[in-house]
């Protein structure tokens, strides 16, 4: 495969775990799951929230062009979910005063994160592996 068809692939199937994991974090604040949890994260399904989730999925999704030999798209994608993981719980939930692991929200918040993480990689490797193998 081209690098500007390898290129676009992985953007895109970045892209759609991002829509997955933004579709799944709203629904579960919709249905009040994590509210649940005591966790106070209910976002709204609004343009700026599927944006960054889109983008921002579509970018960490560049990893998968680092050369791990013999690993699966599942294994990379769990190494890769916890980086962005890592990320939102040490530095942007810290700057968005939601304080450390974003604790501030409640403690259940960094078990939501991970999860979410997962949502994502899952989504990002089935459209990648089902792209690439068709």
């Amino acid at each position: 495969m081209s690098f500007p068809k390898n290129l676009s692939l992985i953007f895109s199937a970045g892209c759609f775990g991002g829509l997955v994991k933004s579709a799944c974090a709203w629904a579960f604040g919709t249905l009040g799951i994590n509210a649940k949890l005591g966790v106070k994260m209910a976002p709204a399904l609004t343009p700026l929230f599927l944006y960054q989730h889109l983008i921002w999925g579509g970018l960490w999704a560049f990893l998968f062009f680092l050369p791990v030999k013999g690993w699966s798209y599942y294994s990379k994608g769990v190494l890769y979910s916890l980086g962005m993981s890592a990320v939102q719980l040490l530095f942007i939930f810290p700057k968005m005063h939601a304080g450390l692991l974003g604790f501030k929200l409640g403690y259940m918040t960094p078990v939501l994160v991970v999860f979410f993480g997962i949502i994502w990689w899952v989504s990002t490797a089935f459209w990648l592996k089902l792209v690439r193998e068709s």
